[in-house]
This record gives structure tokens, sequence and C-alpha cells, in this order.
């Protein structure tokens, strides 16, 4: 069948990257839908005329099925439609199948694709069966054009359509996908046909589209769905299921979530190599992508490590194009980690004779060479660097606004390295403003959007700050999920604010929401987290309440004595804060009031919600 043979091309598609502009793709094929099985027994005889006409539709059905180019399928389509009834399911196969072969040539108006796809569709839900019972080879038709009109849907930027019609897609699908428990033996298929293809391309659109709005977190869960799929599917040792592995290790490092990426991409080298050989391109791509983990881990040796291997491999391929000048910029960047400036700019100096004048790549390196020159607290030198760097990526807005708008924060916070504030400010709403006008782009708006907060609340424009922190939040809520570490930090953000402008009741709120979040994301020890209920006990000090600020620095003092030696200052300057709060208390109290019932700060306390104190 149609639809076993291009199953396998199905699983050669990969995730998108996460901040494209959206530009057309040429996808693989999805299967072609499933042939009807017709009962063996012969038709009642009908009148000549009716024989005649059968006759015709069954031969344009032929040259539609045989038909190979577009030109050929537009003219067969074109018989077909005039030779069969419009409620033919004939006829709502060959639009699925046109659409298909539209779409994977990407020669098609996406408007053209979803035409056929709804079309399709319309046919087969007017079925008068379908509104009670649906035969699997009926609901594969019915998925596979619900997924043509999602892609179609995702091309036109209608990214919400694009959801509903895949969301329906899966759920037509998920019934008859086969248990993992059950073992099939080769070229064999539960039912006579594997859905699992169709189900994987189904997930991978679902990630596409996730990823647009933002959702970044519910994308991963459906590319890790994906990778499930593909296990199922690939015989262990596949080249694709190590490209998978990659893929899903390169979308946790996109979140930061440097730690899951990691075993990921480990898996995915050690079957490149175990395959490939340990000087295939793919497994330069695959230290290459280690690197960046590692640099992300802060474990800076073993990222130049993997970067020179990468290098060494592309080389001996006789790679010199741009991926092999971005993973000399990558080391350049690994030694200004290290603290070898110097290396690093020789390094930088040797890309930049290879690059254009004009090129992104300049501006990347004389970005690096900034960093390596803040560094060295050169802040002349590193504002002409900037400088030259604007001015290339000021011609580029228009052509690649994504990468131009991802550059324009890295430069705000090189200026912010020289206390260039004003210079900083101006990028981040400049790069926010771009951001807002690419939908694939969300996941940035709110990060950006906490820097511009966090800056203006630096330099003293609190009234400022306050909105940019309070859209941060939930535009990072809905990109990262609410406990999500950056999600704490801008609530800490906003506590600080908040008691700025002398609002303690407010900053008590945020302060313990903060909390709440660190307490998940990094830990109730984490240096961060402690600052958090610090900050939440200073706010209830302001605020006269005594006996909450006295709980919470107690656990402040708990915390930095948990830390050993390492936090003897501040272990001192938490007690002496506790005595402090203490003393306030005591002078508060009446005369005959018990002194002696205040906790002290050596005392074990059992836990308690930071919220629940809030609202207390």
């Amino acid at each position: 069948m149609a639809l076993r043979r291009a199953a396998s091309l199905l699983l050669r598609s990969r995730l998108r990257g996460p901040v494209p502009t959206p530009a057309r793709k040429t996808l693989n094929p999805l299967p072609a839908p499933p042939r009807r099985h017709f009962s063996p027994r012969p038709p009642p005889p009908v009148p000549a005329s009716s024989a005649a006409a059968a006759a015709v539709a069954e031969a344009a059905e032929e040259a539609f099925e045989t038909a190979r180019t577009t030109k050929d399928m537009l003219a067969a389509f074109s018989r077909l439609e005039a030779t069969v009834p419009a409620n033919d399911k004939r006829l709502a196969l060959a639009c699925l199948k046109l659409g298909q072969h539209l779409e994977a040539s990407g020669s098609a108006d996406p408007s053209r694709v979803l035409s056929l796809a709804l079309r399709c569709l319309g046919i087969l839900e007017a079925n008068p069966n379908a509104s009670t019972s649906v035969s699997a080879s009926d609901a594969v038709s019915l998925a596979m054009a619900l997924h043509l009109a999602g892609s179609a849907s995702f091309e036109l930027s209608r990214f919400h359509d694009a959801l509903s019609f895949l969301a329906r897609s899966l759920r037509l699908l998920t019934p008859l996908i086969p248990d993992r428990s059950v073992a099939f033996g080769v070229g064999e298929e539960p039912e006579g046909f594997d859905v699992r293809p169709v189900a994987h391309a189904v997930r991978l659109q679902l990630a596409n589209v996730k990823t647009a709005l933002g959702r970044r977190e519910e994308a991963l869960a459906d590319m890790r769905a994906c990778l499930d799929l593909k296990e199922s599917i690939l015989p262990p040792g596949s080249r694709e299921l190590g490209a998978a592995y990659r893929d899903l290790a390169e979308a946790y490092a996109t979140l930061l979530d440097f730690k899951q990426a990691l075993p990921l991409c480990q898996k995915a080298l050690e079957l490149h190599e175990s395959t490939l050989g340990k000087n295939s391109m793919e497994v330069a791509q695959d230290r290459r992508l280690l690197g960046v983990i590692y640099t992300g881990l802060e474990q800076h040796e073993q990222a130049l490590e993997q970067n020179e291997i990468s290098q060494k491999v592309m080389k001996s391929w006789g790679a010199a194009g741009p991926e092999l000048l971005h993973a000399e910029i990558d080391a350049a960047n690994i030694k200004i980690a290290l603290g070898k400036f110097d290396e690093a700019i020789s390094v930088l100096k040797n890309v930049a004779k290879q690059v254009e004048k004009d090129s992104e790549m300049r501006a990347l390196v004389f970005i690096s060479m900034a960093k390596a020159l803040a560094n060295q607290e050169k802040a002349g030198d590193t504002k002409r660097c900037l400088e030259i760097a604007c001015d290339i990526l000021e011609k580029k807005e228009l052509t690649t606004p994504d990468k131009v708008a991802e550059a324009y924060i890295e430069v705000s916070s090189l200026y912010e390295m020289v206390n260039e504030f004003d210079k900083a400010i101006s990028l981040l709403k400049r790069s926010l403003a771009m951001l807002e006008r690419i939908p694939q782009a969300q996941h940035l708006e709110g990060n950006v959007a906490a820097r511009i907060g966090w800056l203006l609340l630096l330099t003293g424009k609190v009234s400022e700050a306050i909105p940019y922190l309070e859209d941060a939040v939930e535009r990072m809520k809905d990109s990262f999920g609410p406990k999500h570490y950056g999600v704490g930090y801008v609530y800490n953000n906003l506590g600080a604010a908040y008691m700025e402008m002398d609002r303690p009741q407010s900053a008590a709120q945020m302060f313990a929401l903060a909390k709440e979040v660190m307490d998940v994301s990094l830990g109730p020890h984490h240096s961060d987290t402690i600052e958090a209920c610090q900050s939440l006990a200073n706010s209830y000090n302001a605020m006269g309440s005594y006996a909450l600020a006295m709980e919470f620095q107690k656990r402040v003092v708990d915390s930095w004595r948990s830390h050993g030696p390492d936090a003897r200052d501040e272990l001192k300057e938490a007690i002496r804060l506790y005595n402090q709060i203490k003393t306030k208390a005591l002078t508060s109290l009446s005369p005959g009031g018990p002194a002696n019932a205040l906790p002290e700060p050596q005392e074990q306390e059992t836990d308690s919600d930071s919220a629940k104190a809030v609202q207390q």
C-alpha cells in the first residue's frame, strides 16, 4: 500500500527551530489515505448509460492514482472532479492526496491546501455513519485531513485554528495506536495499517503550533511523545532515533533545562558513534550541542573539549561554512567564561577575517569581542565594538528580525556591564517591539520585559518598572509554566519595586510567591531562595508584623547555617537582623508581655507555607 510505503518517510520530519519567522517549509509527505476494500460480490447490473459513466469515473480515478507530477495530478483531479458526485468519498481522498502533494512540494499557496483539506473533511463528515460510528479506515482518513488542515493553518499563522484541527486529529488516532507492550513481527501491522507514523506527524505539528503560541512546556511534552513513538517504530541503533534524541535535547536546552538535555544528547552521541563512526558530521553536531549544554551547566572545560573535537571533525570533512564559524565563535565565548580573554580575542579576530563586512556573523564576532573587552574593564573599546555590531544589525532588522532581536538582547547586557543603562533599556525596548511581531518568539517576550523592568528599577524609575514586571510574570507563566525559576525572580523584583513605593503588604505577597516558586524550582537552601525569604522577612518587619518577620528571619538563619563555614558572613548578618526584629517586637509588647515567648534563632522550626502566612 502507498500508506505503508510512505510511513518511513514520515519519520524524517524535524521540529522547527525555537524562534524562526514563519517561512515555507518542505514537509515529508504523509502516507496516502487508506484504500477502501470493497466486497468481492459482483455489483448489481446497471443500465448501459450508468455503466459508461462508472467506467469514465474509474478511468479518471486510475489516472489520478498514477499521476506523479503536480501538473499531471492537477489535470487528473479536474477530470475526476467532473466525473464523480460532489459528495463521493473518492473525491475526498483525492483532495487529501493532492493537498499532501502540494504541501510537500512547497510550491502551493497554503490557503489552497487548506481549501482542499476542508473539502475532504466536508465530504467525509457528511457521511451518514460519521455521526454514529467511524471505522478505523475512515478515522485515519479524517485524522490525515485534520492534520493537513492544521499544517496549512499553521503556515497561514492561524495558530488557534491549527491547534483545534490537530487536537481533533490526535483524538481520532489515540485509540488506534497499539500498546507498546504488544510486540509485532517484522512487517506485521495492527489491523493491516500502522497509525503510529501518522500520530508522530500530528504530535510534531502540535509541538510546532504550541511553540508558536509560546506554550513551550506543552510543546516539549509533544516532542517527548514523538520520541516515544519513534522508539516504538524504529529498530534499536537507528540513525533517525539518534537525531530524535538530539532534537529533544536541543528543545530542553532552549528552555535552559540543561540537566534534562545532557543525557539525551549523550544518547544521541553514543548512537551516532556506534552506527556512523566517530568522525561523522552527525557526531560533530552532537558534540557541538554538548558544548552548549556544558556551558549552560557552567562546566566550561568540558564544553571547550567538546567544541574542539566538533571543530576537528568538521575540518576533517572540509567544512568551512557558517557552521564551522559559529563553532569557533562558541569556542571564543567559552574561553571568555574561563577567563582566557586574550585567547578569545585572537580567535575572534581570525573569524572576522573570514566573514563579509556587513554580515550577521560579523556582528556576532564584535558582540563576543565586546564581551571579552568588558570583562577586561576596557569600557571604551567595548562601546566601539558594540556600536559596530549595532550598525550591522540595524540593516538586518527587516530581513532577519528574530536574529536581530536576540542579538540586541545580548548587546544590551554588555551595555549594562559598562553602566550604559539608558542605552541598554532602549535596545531592550526595541527588541521587545520586534519580538511582539514574531509569534514564534513569545517565549522571549517575557524575558525581555523582565529585563526592562529590572533595569528601570535599578535606575530608580520604579513606577515605570512595575508594568513591565507585571507583564513579564504573565508572559513567562504562559511560556514556561508557573513554577519556572524565572517567574520566581520576576516576583522577587516586583516585591522590591513595591517596597520602594512603600507598599510592604503588596511586596510581602510578591516575595511569598517568589519563595514558593524558588522552593520548587531551585530548592529551599539555594542562595536566591534564601534571599527571597530574607526579603519576605523584611517586608513583614516594615509592616510591623514582627511575629511573621521573626518566623521567616529564623528560616533565613537556619538555611545559611546549613551552608556551613562558607556562609559564615551571611549567617552572622542573618542573626543580627533576627535580633533587630526581636528588639522591635519586645518594644512593641506591653510591659507585662511574655517576652520569653518569642522564638530564638537557634531553635529548629517546622515548615509553614509562605503563601498561607501572607493570607494571615
